[in-house]
């Protein structure tokens, strides 16, 4: 045994992975004489991860995969439910997400973390899935199997803004619903406005499944209309069996016409559910559905079945001034979309106009961009300052260690 006397660090490069000890110890030999000897000890720091975490470094290895899929031209419904996975955490414990052309991978470590974000996918889209295994290896002896599973998840094909057209089935289990209406939301269902009476429906998944219905027009099939008369008109007396109304929305009757065909003298006639917003003068987004001709004195106008979707706002100007921003989830990209920046910006603009889905999302302030005051205001839809977060940022602070910056 030897007594120690003096212990010391000797300084090293920091990148080396080397700590050298200098020891100084005594000892009683014979006779009451003492022994001193000063050597030094080197130690070699090498890197090891743990189990878990070189099967996520690996990425490639993972026992159950979420694949999430809708078979639509827009991605507005992607986009929502990307930013209700980030408010609810629900991507931690994935290995890997991937996006491709129509759906993100999900993969997970184990099936029963695949199967909770199935789980929450059905209770916050209108969905419906499916599941598979494959067999990888097996042990007979202590008779342990390993199992790859497949989730396959699939939304409904429906976005907001499309305009739909329900089987006489299901329309009239909605309360005697028009066949053509619009969805103005999607959330865990499909909410539908008739936009000639207002009546309001929501069909969720199973409902869908049983009686599906597709989309006549999808946004990017929409022209711009400008607004030449509007008058909002009383709602129409409920039928027997009708369902309920929207309070959110004023029925009016409109004279619009293209904005391409200003140097002409077609008009066209409408009833639209968005009476509230629109004057005369606004530019507004729409489709005509079916045509009829009539002679109005001298000038030959049009009857269109349903036209009006959404207000128009200039967009470069609510680019410029939007003042917030959202998280997006980190993934693997196949490939980049030209469209995909306007599909967001969609969706940003949606935010912007529909409140009830606000709540279901967290939005930053973004310090860059200016507070603009009232007096700029062009009467486009704004989010105020009290619905946003604040960003954390992890920064260095002056001593060198972690600062956070808001």
């Amino acid at each position: 045994q030897v007594r120690l006397i003096d212990a010391g660090f000797i300084w090293t490069e920091p990148h080396s992975k080397r700590l050298k000890l200098k020891l100084t110890v005594q000892k009683e030999v014979i006779n009451g004489t003492v022994l001193q000897q000063v050597f030094v000890v080197e130690f070699l720091v090498q890197s090891q991860m743990c189990e878990d975490c070189h099967r996520i470094e690996a990425k490639d290895f993972w026992k159950a995969v979420v694949q999430v899929r809708q078979k639509t031209l827009h991605k507005k419904t992607f986009y929502y439910l990307e930013q209700l996975i980030l408010k609810h955490r629900l991507h931690q414990n994935t290995l890997r997400i991937k996006e491709i052309h129509d759906g993100l991978d999900f993969y997970y470590s184990s099936k029963q973390q695949a199967q909770k974000m199935v789980d929450f996918l059905q209770c916050t889209v209108p969905s419906r899935s499916k599941s598979s295994q494959r067999l990888i290896s097996h042990d007979i002896h202590s008779n342990v199997y390993n199992y790859k599973s497949t989730f396959s998840v699939e939304i409904v094909p429906i976005c907001k803004d499309n305009i739909v057209c329900l089987s006489p089935k299901l329309a009239q289990s909605l309360g005697n619903m028009s066949q053509i209406c619009v969805c103005f939301r999607v959330t865990s269902t499909v909410h539908l406005i008739d936009p000639c009476t207002l009546q309001i429906a929501e069909v969720d998944g199973n409902t869908y499944w049983r009686h599906p219905f597709n989309s006549l027009f999808h946004p990017k099939q929409l022209e711009e209309f400008i607004i030449m008369d509007i008058n909002r008109v009383q709602e129409k007396k409920k039928a027997a069996g009708a369902g309920p109304r929207s309070n959110k929305h004023t029925l009016a009757e409109a004279w619009v016409r293209k904005t391409s065909e200003l140097d002409t003298d077609h008009q066209y006639f409408c009833c639209t559910h968005l009476g509230h917003i629109l004057n005369p003068g606004d530019l507004v987004l729409g489709s005509v559905l079916f045509l009829g001709f009539f002679v109005l004195t001298v000038n030959p106008c049009c009857f269109a079945l349903q036209v009006l979707i959404k207000k128009s706002y200039d967009r470069t100007k609510r680019q410029r001034r939007r003042n917030w921003k959202l998280r997006e989830l980190e993934r693997d990209r196949e490939g980049a979309d030209t469209d995909d920046e306007r599909q967001y910006q969609d969706f940003l603009e949606d935010l912007e106009e529909d409140e009830t889905i606000r709540k279901n999302v967290n939005i930053y302030r973004n310090a860059d961009i200016p507070v603009e005051s009232d007096t700029d205001d062009d009467g486009a839809p704004r989010i105020s300052l009290a619905e946003m977060l604040e960003d954390l940022h992890i920064s260095e602070d002056a001593t060198g260690g972690e600062g956070a910056n808001m």
